[in-house]
């Protein structure tokens, strides 16, 4: 699901996409997807793919937080976690930086 993902976020011309192994340093979740947007739009159109087309598969997320407009978007599908973000918090957040002990498995840029 998680390399399906990362194909979801690439048509959609999401930048910067990372595809993380978290099994060995966190609970949380398996994956992490991280991937920005540039536009409100553009995250709004990533995040509505991805739930659009694993909804055809039966696979809704546990949960989502944030909004396009406020520049982060988190779909939780339990074993792993999308997060897409505006340039600006994701520099902020900077995610890689916190889990960087996590194997990158894809990083498209």
């Amino acid at each position: 699901m998680a390399r399906l993902i990362v194909d979801l976020v690439s048509d959609k011309k999401g930048a910067d996409i990372l595809l993380l192994d978290t099994r060995a340093v966190s609970i949380i979740a398996d994956y992490f997807v991280i991937a920005t947007g540039e536009s409100e739009r553009q995250i709004k159109a990533i995040a509505d793919e991805i739930q659009k087309h694993l909804k055809k598969h039966t696979v809704l997320p546990l949960g989502v937080e944030g909004t396009p407009a406020s520049g982060w978007v988190l779909l939780d599908y339990n074993s792993v976690i999308v997060h897409l973000f505006s340039p600006a918090l994701r520099d902020y957040y900077r995610l890689e930086k916190l889990w960087e002990r996590a194997p990158v498995v894809v990083r498209i840029q």
